[in-house]
């Protein structure tokens, strides 16, 4: 199965939409989603030889930010919208009726 893979210009394009001073940020594993500092591009070849741009997180302690905001994990469809529990009714503190 192949996926259609984002290209450089199509990040251009996505990233063109925001402001240039705020820092990007990769969101990884879907499963327990986590946000990384973006400190790298590296461009190279794959093991076809087509030429591909590699984004990289850096290998400072900090690089890896924490849990990623879940607006994000949702924006991203990695999770669906959690809905708090309903509420029960509260006991009196007799037990009784």
């Amino acid at each position: 199965m192949t996926h259609a893979e984002m290209t450089v210009g199509d990040l251009i394009g996505l990233l063109s939409a925001c402001d240039r001073d705020i820092p990007v940020r990769m969101a990884m594993n879907p499963f327990f989603p986590m946000a990384h500092r973006l400190t790298q591009v590296a461009a190279s070849v794959d093991e076809t030889g087509r030429p591909v741009v590699y984004l990289a997180e850096g290998r400072d302690a900090d690089t890896q930010l924490g849990h990623l905001p879940p607006e994000v994990a949702v924006a991203l469809t990695w999770q669906g919208p959690v809905q708090a529990p309903p509420r029960r009714p509260r006991r009196s503190a007799g037990g009784g009726k």
